[in-house]
């Protein structure tokens, strides 16, 4: 999904409609492609602003690990 007017919109978890898959990664930068060659979808690149994001595509959840640095602001 972009965002034409860049207003930094990021999708969030909604409790009962947002598929419950939760992943648990290390870096504020995470790929996500539906996680299925034949069944995904095209391949983007998340930016996790706070602890969390949601795949506008598949709504998976990536969640930042606890103690997770920062990455160097990359």
């Amino acid at each position: 999904m972009r965002d034409p007017d860049f207003t930094g919109y990021t999708p969030n978890r909604v409790q009962g409609v947002t598929a419950e898959e939760v992943i648990q990664v290390t870096s504020r930068h995470v790929f996500c492609d539906g996680g299925s060659v034949a069944l995904g979808h095209p391949g983007i690149w998340l930016r996790i602003e706070g602890e969390e994001i949601t795949c506008p595509y598949c709504s998976r959840t990536y969640h930042l690990a606890p103690g997770t640095g920062d990455d160097g602001h990359h």
